[in-house]
């Protein structure tokens, strides 16, 4: 025959907190809450909270300082010290009379409450605008210093910052042309080098050749010579050739 294996599954009561544990307990085991029997009501809180370790739920530590007041009471209760009994008692019946009072009004307005009855439209807020802060007048100096310098980042650099590294001279050929017609009116024939003597800076250098490479293009001039003592000559070419 086969086992059959039976498990038992029943559902713990939830409290809101350990008034509320004792307060069940109180009515379940028929005691007078205003003589409460601190050993009964101990043991019956005791085997609760086993009952939820057992069940793995989360205990929160209110429940166990209330576990720890008991105890202390019972403790208590064994010495000769009437008067302090007496008065934890009374202390912790006056907080379940409390308690209980607060769930009855509770159980009698919470149907007439609903988060979904009452609204009403969002008011209109006027703020006021006006800066009331007082800064030291070096701290204004150094905020409105960082704005402007962040100001300035966001400005294009300027044409001097390119001085240098991108700009150059600009030299039209035309002018480098009539400088080499000009040369050779007065003298039909000048040294080549002697058109390159007198400038300065790349720009010159490239118009002028430029130049030189266009009127020999156009038949306007010739170059004679050669070799590697550059005596090379520019002589203005006649019309009639």
């Amino acid at each position: 025959m086969q086992n059959i294996t039976e498990s038992i599954s029943y559902k713990l009561p939830v409290f809101e907190g350990p008034l509320d544990l004792l307060l069940d307990l109180i009515a379940k085991n028929k005691l007078n809450i205003y003589d409460i029997q601190i050993a009964v009501l101990l043991e019956q809180y005791m085997e609760s909270i086993e009952e939820m370790q057992q069940a793995d739920m989360e205990i929160e530590s209110e429940f166990l300082e209330m576990a720890a007041r008991l105890v202390y009471i019972k403790s208590v209760s064994l010495l000769p010290k009437y008067e302090e009994v007496e008065e934890l008692k009374k202390e912790l019946t006056g907080q379940l009379l409390e308690y209980q009072e607060l769930k009855k009004a509770a159980a009698v307005l919470a149907p007439m409450a609903s988060f979904d009855a009452y609204f009403r439209e969002p008011a209109e807020l006027e703020y006021d605008q006006t800066y009331n802060l007082i800064h030291k007048s070096m701290d204004i100096l150094n905020a409105y210093t960082s704005a402007v310098g962040r100001g300035k980042r966001r400005l294009p650099p300027p044409k001097e910052a390119f001085s240098g590294i991108v700009e150059k001279k600009v030299v039209p050929v035309s002018t480098k042309i009539i400088h080499v017609l000009r040369r050779l009116v007065k003298n039909t024939k000048v040294s080549y080098r002697s058109l390159f003597a007198d400038l300065k800076g790349k720009s010159d250098l490239v118009a002028t050749f430029l130049a030189l490479l266009e009127l020999v293009k156009e038949k306007r001039v010739r170059v004679e010579g050669s070799g590697e003592n550059m005596m090379v000559e520019v002589v203005l070419k006649n019309t009639t050739e």
